[in-house]
């Protein structure tokens, strides 16, 4: 905050975005691949903006952005019906979509007309991917960042609160996997998960400079009973209480949802607990 003052002291009529990353500058907040975090630094200061202990310039943006919402196209109609077995399949490969791309408008599309929680965009690092059985896609994947706080996963790493606070980004949060509706292969879905916990490590530290340790999932009860989870070896740690997040009370608000852990290392609560 005191960096905030300064710089805007020293400019009064610096815009947000060079704020940012002025900020970004002097207080050496960068990836692990050495990028300015310019976009965390924005929420941040949004957010302490909003709270009222700082002032930021105004806003050159005249209108506020509207979600974004991907109506269906031709693109994403029903293909045809797959029951072919899944050893017959040829191997899954996972493509990753990103940018604004042609598979990454398409992932958004197939997510908010076919899953049941649609599509939210994906807060932090974040991998995107289309999963195809040769030349057809088969399913979708999302991973982002993991949630900030949960009771029954802290217990199960076993770590402190400042710990967590320091290795939290090792910890990734599958946030959607769908198999599309015509796609239906029994063990599919443990197939894919198996595989996508031995990709993503890799093109994780590909992106973004470091490897995570463990993954997470919230699967909502009693809608699912995360089967496929089980036949890849996750576990079931625990379930969430419906307060949600921002929650300021103790009356659940929200589904409860089972809290299902995969460590991607031997020594995963040794990392994380470092």
């Amino acid at each position: 905050m005191a960096t905030i003052e300064r710089i805007l002291a020293e400019q009064p009529k610096i815009k947000r975005s060079p704020l940012s990353r002025q900020v970004c500058e002097v207080l050496g907040w960068r990836s692990a691949t050495g990028q300015l975090c310019e976009v965390s630094c924005r929420v941040a200061m949004l957010r302490l903006h909003e709270q009222g202990r700082i002032k930021l310039p105004a806003s050159q943006m005249r209108k506020r952005r509207r979600r974004a919402s991907f109506p269906p196209t031709p693109a994403t109609d029903p293909g045809t019906t797959l029951c072919t077995p899944v050893h017959e399949l040829p191997r899954p490969s996972f493509h990753i979509a990103r940018g604004r791309t042609a598979n990454s408008r398409r992932w958004n599309e197939y997510i908010a007309r076919y899953h049941y929680l649609g599509y939210t965009p994906l807060a932090g690092h974040q991998i995107r991917y289309n999963v195809y059985a040769g030349e057809q896609l088969v399913a979708l994947l999302g991973f982002g960042a993991s949630a900030w706080k949960l009771a029954d996963r802290e217990r199960f790493i076993g770590w402190s609160s400042a710990q967590r606070e320091r290795n939290l980004s090792l910890v990734v949060n599958n946030t959607r996997f769908l198999i599309l509706p015509w796609v239906q292969v029994p063990g599919l879905a443990s197939r894919i998960l198996g595989m996508a916990a031995r990709q993503l490590p890799l093109d994780w530290q590909r992106l973004y400079g470091f490897r995570p340790v463990l993954l997470e999932t919230f699967v909502e009860w009693p809608r699912h009973s995360g089967t496929c989870y089980k036949a890849a070896n996750w576990q079931r740690v625990g379930r969430t209480t419906g307060r949600g997040k921002k929650s300021t009370s103790h009356e659940q608000k929200l589904p409860t949802k089972d809290i299902w852990l995969y460590p991607l290392q031997r020594d995963y609560a040794e990392q994380l607990c470092s």
